[in-house]
């Protein structure tokens, strides 16, 4: 960095002033420093008393030649560690995120006339033709975003452990996901409960041990309860400190599949316009299903019968209130004290307050004493591939949920002081669309308890089937049969129709009752470690993922 004008800038020089860039950083009338930076427009540093204090400075408006020799140092000082490094952002952000300084504003074009921040690979230009519904859009080149040996499509339970499990097998991992954030449900959807966790290995070990180490999390009964917002953290930095390569706010759009139907490409549209990603193995962890819908794969939705798939919810995060006086209301604390059934004491508790809602088991779970989640909402009859019904739900659903709690603290007395602390940008999702793959899980498979040479996951959460029509219920529906604790075959991950791509999540390979049990995420995160494995080892050994032999995966991945 350079001082200049009075320091030696031309008197015609171009400026601006940071007191019209950053209005309300300095608060009285102060002089200013020209200055420039090499490359960039000149530009006038305020000198506040603030900026005096700081830095020991006594400028003068003007300094003689000689003065502005004797100062160039210490100005230099000044303005390289108080704009670029400490002036606008604190020492504790500098210390966190050392990298992390203000760069000076750049020209709006530089020489070649390329307009900062986009280049010829971002935004390429679309054009077609309006013909009556539908538009025909123009064939156009895409940019290429980089190759990678594994990339996995979504960043949720199943996603995040997928990505982790390839990037720890040594391949180069991408993660590619919609949300600001990765999670899924567990942090965009403040879920903030993990079912079906206890009895798995692995990963999932590994991250309910962090929850415990770090005070975010605890075990209840035969779940896992969170902080969601501290989950966030955690899950991004064991990616980080794997070598994954996160992209966030970036949907799938589309899939290419070369002449020998393998996946090799896949499409995404993000604040960088459309790009192309390929890579040697594909995880659809979407949720939904999007990849192996995109990519030409056969799959079911809904109920064989009429389509109808189970409700969504939305989750509201609960503060101003204590443990000991609402614990008839807490699911894992109203049943050690003998209080009744938490759901029932709450129906009946809403119902008072003037409220009926949409879930007739709501339930509260306590995240520590004083932070809460609560669950007291469904959805009916909506689509999770459509995006009208998920927005229309998502406003409803936040509607209700603001709803009830300003009718419990409209009734008073332990509620007096209730505060909704927020609900889910993402609204929860029970059901999309069930890829077919090598192997269909049944409703007959939770029967028997079936058990595989190629078990990845034991299940031993039971049929749970939300209810699709709220005439007749709006609880649990009634569960056709008892099931047994039984097991996931690899091969159900395993996409039936085309090669390179595997699924992990509650959109694996399986019928309607059978997705209701293993769709929940202490069971998506075993199958996303056994399919970042398979395809960390498919790449390795130059093969197809359904070609990797299961002794090739290692005892980790199965309980």
């Amino acid at each position: 960095m350079r001082e200049t004008g009075c320091c030696g800038a031309p008197p015609s020089a171009s400026s601006f002033n940071c007191r019209a860039e950053f209005p309300g950083l300095y608060r009285v009338q102060s002089q200013t420093v020209p200055c420039t930076i090499e490359g960039y427009s000149a530009f006038s540093l305020p000198v506040t008393p603030r900026f005096r204090q700081r830095f020991d400075l006594d400028i003068p408006v003007r300094l003689s030649k000689l003065e502005a020799m004797k100062r160039r140092k210490a100005l230099k000082f000044a303005v390289g560690g108080g704009l670029t490094g400490g002036l606008l952002n604190s020492h504790s952000q500098e210390k966190v995120n050392p990298g992390n300084t203000p760069i000076p504003a750049r020209r709006s074009r530089g020489d070649s006339g390329e307009v900062f921040g986009t280049s010829d690979r971002l935004h390429v230009p679309t054009s077609g033709t309006i013909n009556g519904e539908w538009i025909a859009e123009n064939g156009r080149n895409i940019p290429l975003r980089d190759k990678y040996d594994v990339i996995v499509c979504g960043g949720g339970p199943a996603g995040f452990t997928a990505a982790l499990a390839a990037a720890r097998r040594g391949v180069k991992v991408a993660l590619i996901e919609v949300n600001g954030t990765i999670g899924g449900v567990w942090t965009s959807g403040m879920l903030s409960w993990i079912l079906d966790a206890v009895n798995k290995p692995g990963i999932m070990a590994e991250l309910v041990s962090n929850l415990e180490t770090r005070g975010i999390g605890r075990r209840v009964h035969s779940a896992w309860v969170y902080d969601a917002e501290l989950m966030k953290q955690l899950l991004e930095e064991m990616l980080v400190d794997a070598g994954v390569d996160i992209r966030l706010h970036t949907r799938v759009v589309g899939a290419i599949t070369d002449d020998s139907n393998r996946l090799a490409a896949v499409l995404t549209e993000s604040k960088s316009g459309r790009e192309g990603w390929t890579a040697q193995s594909f995880i659809d962890c979407t949720g939904d299903g999007d990849l192996g819908a995109q990519a030409g794969c056969e799959f079911e939705f809904g109920r064989p019968s009429d389509g109808v798939t189970q409700p969504f919810s939305m989750m509201g995060i609960l503060s101003g209130v204590e443990t000991d006086e609402i614990a008839a209301f807490i699911r894992g604390q109203c049943e050690p004290r003998n209080l009744g059934n938490p759901k029932k004491n709450f129906l009946a508790e809403l119902r008072s307050a003037g409220i009926d809602p949409s879930y007739g088991g709501p339930t509260i779970f306590e995240i520590r004493d004083g932070l809460y989640a609560m669950m007291a909402n469904h959805q009916y009859n909506v689509s999770a591939i459509n995006a009208d019904d998920v927005s229309k739900a998502t406003i409803e659903a936040r509607r209700e949920v603001h709803a009830i709690v300003s009718a419990l603290k409209k009734k008073g007395g332990i509620w007096n002081e209730l505060h909704l602390n927020c609900t889910g940008e993402q609204i929860g999702t029970r059901e999309g669309r069930r890829i077919m793959g090598r192997y269909y899980m049944t409703s007959e498979d939770l029967k028997i308890g079936a058990k595989f040479d190629d078990n990845i996951c034991d299940v031993t959460f039971p049929i749970d089937v939300h209810a699709t029509d709220p005439k007749k219920t709006k609880e649990i529906e009634a569960k056709p049969f008892k099931s047994r604790d039984y097991q996931i075959p690899l091969r159900a991950l395993m996409a039936r129709d085309v090669d390179g791509l595997l699924v992990a999540g509650r959109c694996i390979s399986g019928d309607f009752i059978a997705h209701s049990s293993y769709r929940v995420t202490g069971n998506a995160v075993a199958m996303g470690e056994a399919a970042g494995v398979a395809a960390a080892v498919a790449v390795k050994e130059k093969v197809l993922p359904h070609e990797v032999p299961f002794e090739a995966l290692g005892a980790q991945t199965t309980a």
